[in-house]
């Protein structure tokens, strides 16, 4: 047996002690980067501008920002490099554990949440906040302009900068929704044009419209009083200025809320006859048929425009069919596609109607003079303190109440609410998420925000929008900062319709899916592509993301998983049979290739070109959104692949990579990328499945990073999800700057290594890194700063 350092035999007779045999100390933290960093990371060579020569490693928390970097290449096993001397495992995770150990512990005795900011609302989240004030839908894009993006985000303080023309264009905006909420009767007419894309396939039912039409579109539309609107339909036209499709007949419908309120026919002989000896007036005819002046009630309507399914229409003969209806711009032959609706009004305005927003707004009517203030009264402080998020301040009141008896003058009590309601969807408070220090706040000294802060940073994170009244009440009675009611009303609040937000704001912008609508293939390559493949795309990895979310599965499950949500369109496009229609439905993956996120459409394409894949570009996207290891951006003298030479056997990809590598200035960075990306090659352009590039078979072998060889998608997924944790480590990075509304520094690491532990036990589910986050310092506290007042 073994005791205090020494052998004992328990063989019978006198016993002598045996010294036991010496074991080896494991090598202090200086030992191991003196024999495996400092060859190339030291004062001489200063490799990657990094020296860990002399650095006090017994105390990184010293010099958190270099020691983070350290970790974060330990964490993925980058460093060292392939070829040179590496450690075993054994001594990897002793490294590691040791930097962040004395990293945390720093960081849990003296926190650090990051410097506060000041948030503006950005476009989504303006839109979304009018939404849950007002049950009001508003088009923002046209009222306020575009928001810069940071970190990969539209929602980081730094980059939503104010300046005298947006300060006029909130006013601007604010003016106009307040006149549409109350019901102004002086709106004047305007029109609204949507605009329906050429290459819409319109020879089948589109999702959404009514059963028993093809084509066409559908508006959710806003109509600001009872009135009269006049509705629009234009079809689209050659490059001869001719309308196609007229050689036979065929009926449009104008729909309210699924019932028809116009239908017109358009072609047949009389249109045929007349398009060719007068084509651009017969056009104009046609468009003039599609004109209809119809009354509407005020409020939200679904408005649809349509063919009405009819017999199947004589295609032209081509020598290749097509998926996509519109291949051609010269061909007059065919069926006639839309190509824009306008509504405009109103006309003889009759009134404001019963509209939701009205319904939301006057809680209360007075039936004489005398009981307007107070009524008024009422009305605005219910209005200041959701659209404030906070308490109702005296000073607050006393400024809306000033503007409502301005606008009361000489009009009416209506007139009043409407001049206030101006103020408070222009006023800082609205517009800026607005956090005070505390009033015996030390400056510089990290504190715990209040619950109705915290209320607001958790709304604005998962619905992008302002707290509702349920979270608004339990953070004024102070009960948010309890774990067991935080936890609730986060799990209240991811099982709500406007967690939806997550998916259109968070995943939209990660995943890059808000730039599925700017794939355009060359059309000439990929005649089959069109936007109903592009829709199809996007709604794929949506509902996908979505399904995460409400089943609360591990995140992990982004990578791995065996479903998605095909429709027919798209389960044509990936070779997948028996699917029919356009409603999405979900399905078991039998093709391993297609699992996960790898698998998707929308990621395929939004990371090739035009008229080719891009395994740089594919490598990157990997590497910054699954591996959390961006790449830092090409010198603006970068050398661009060779074009293919006419009467010469065109080169494959890796040929041209190879060339493109031979570069110095190119190298480094490309044998990390340029291996995940040819991993992906045998998906094209448009992510259809592909054996052969002009020609070429495929070869899509290949070594990554950390030694793991690869030969395809299938393995490259399993390379990357041999170790999880770093790729839960990048989507609670990402997630956790979309938290915060900023970039993440060395201060923040220690949070999110806590975060990944604790979700560890729970299998890494959705709602454990949400909880995590809300939990978390930089979530919970801020930093007192010098008194200053927001108005």
């Amino acid at each position: 047996m073994v005791w205090s350092g020494l052998v004992v035999s328990e063989a019978a007779g006198p016993q002598t002690p045996v010294p036991a045999p010496a074991v080896a100390a494991p090598p202090s933290t200086r030992a191991v980067l003196d024999q495996y960093c400092v060859t190339c990371h030291n004062q001489r060579l200063k490799t990657g501008q990094l020296s860990l020569e002399g650095l006090d490693a017994a105390h990184p928390a010293a010099q958190p920002e270099i020691w983070e970097k350290v970790v974060r290449k330990l964490q993925s096993r980058a460093m060292p490099p392939q070829g040179a001397r590496r450690p075993d495992e054994v001594t990897y995770r002793r490294l590691q554990a040791a930097l962040e150990g004395e990293l945390d512990a720093e960081s849990a005795a003296h926190p650090n949440p990051g410097a506060p900011v000041l948030h503006r609302l950005n476009r989504s989240e303006y839109a979304n906040a009018v939404r849950d004030l007002l049950d009001l839908d508003v088009d923002v894009t046209s009222l306020l302009p575009p928001d810069d993006s940071a970190y990969g985000f539209d929602n980081i303080s730094d980059v939503l900068g104010v300046s005298p023309s947006l300060q006029e264009k909130y006013v601007s905006a604010a003016m106009k929704i307040a006149a549409v909420a109350v019901g102004n009767p002086d709106i004047t007419a305007g029109s609204d044009t949507f605009r329906i894309r050429q290459d819409l396939s319109q020879d089948q039912h589109i999702d959404g419209l009514p059963l028993g039409t093809i084509g066409g579109t559908a508006v959710r539309y806003t109509f600001p009083l009872d009135g009269d609107y006049v509705f629009q339909a234009k079809l689209y036209r050659t490059n001869l200025n001719i309308v196609r499709g007229l050689e036979y007949p065929h009926d449009v419908e104008i729909a309210i809320d699924g019932k028809r309120v116009y239908l017109a026919t358009i072609g047949g002989r009389e249109d045929l006859e007349s398009l060719f000896d007068k084509p651009t007036d017969t056009g104009d005819a046609v468009d003039a048929r599609l004109r209809v002046r119809v009354p509407v009630t005020a409020g939200p309507h679904d408005v649809t425009v349509a063919f009405v399914e009819d017999a199947p229409v004589a295609e032209p003969v081509r020598l290749q069919p097509f998926l996509r209806s519109s291949i051609d711009n010269f061909d007059w032959a065919g069926r006639p596609h839309m190509q824009t609706f306008t509504i405009t009004g109103p006309f003889n305005a009759t009134g404001p109607g019963d509209t939701p927003s009205r319904r939301r707004i006057f809680s209360c009517r007075p039936k004489t003079v005398q009981a307007e203030p107070a009524c008024a009264e009422r009305i605005l402080s219910t209005l200041v303190r959701r659209a404030y998020r906070a308490p109702v301040e005296p000073i607050d009141m006393q400024r809306v109440m000033k503007l409502y008896r301005e606008g009361r003058r000489n009009a009416t009590f209506e007139a009043g609410i409407e001049t206030a309601l101006q103020r408070i969807l222009a006023a800082p408070k609205f517009v800026f998420r607005v956090e005070r220090d505390l009033p015996n706040a030390t400056p510089g000294t990290p504190y715990r925000i209040s619950d109705v802060e915290l209320a607001s940073r958790l709304s604005f994170f998962l619905w992008s929008s302002i707290p509702d009244e349920e979270l608004l009440k339990v953070a004024e009675a102070g009960k948010l900062k309890d774990p067991a009611v935080l936890e609730a009303q986060v799990r209240r609040m991811l099982a709500d319709e406007r967690a939806r937000a997550l998916v259109d704001n968070f995943a939209g912008q990660w995943l890059q899916l808000r730039n599925v609508r700017n794939v355009q293939p060359n059309s000439d390559l990929f005649p089959d592509f069109d936007d109903n493949l592009r829709q199809a795309f996007k709604t794929e990895t949506e509902l996908f993301f979505e399904s995460i979310i409400k089943e609360d599965r591990s995140v992990v499950d982004l990578m791995t998983a065996n479903y998605t949500f095909v429709n027919e369109r798209l389960a044509r496009h990936y070779g997948i049979p028996d699917i029919h229609g356009t409603r999405f439905r979900r399905i078991t993956l039998t093709d391993e290739r297609r699992f996960g996120l790898l698998g998707k459409g929308s990621v395929l394409a939004v990371t090739s070109h035009a008229e080719r894949t891009s395994p740089v570009v594919r490598g990157k996207w990997v590497l910054d959104n699954i591996l959390g290891a961006p790449v830092p951006p090409p010198p603006p003298d970068i050398p661009q692949l060779k074009e293919k030479v006419e009467g010469e056997k065109p080169k494959t990809m890796r040929e041209q990579m190879a060339e493109h590598r031979t570069q110095p200035i190119c190298a480094s960075c490309h044998k990390v990328m340029d291996p995940i990306g040819l991993s992906m090659e045998n998906f094209d352009v448009v992510g259809a499945w592909r054996s052969d590039d002009d020609g070429n078979k495929i070869d899509a072998s290949g070594e990554l990073g950390d030694g793991t060889k690869v030969d395809g998608v299938v393995t490259l997924r399993k390379a990357l999800m041999a170790h999880p944790e770093v790729f839960v480590r990048t989507i609670t990075e990402k997630m956790a700057i979309y938290a915060l509304g900023r970039g993440l520094d060395a201060h923040d690491m220690p949070s999110i290594r806590a975060i990944i532990r604790e979700s560890a036990d729970q299998g890494y589910r959705f709602s454990s890194i949400v909880l995590g986050i809300v939990r978390s310092t930089p979530f919970t506290m801020r930093v007192a700063q010098q008194p200053t007042s927001v108005n």
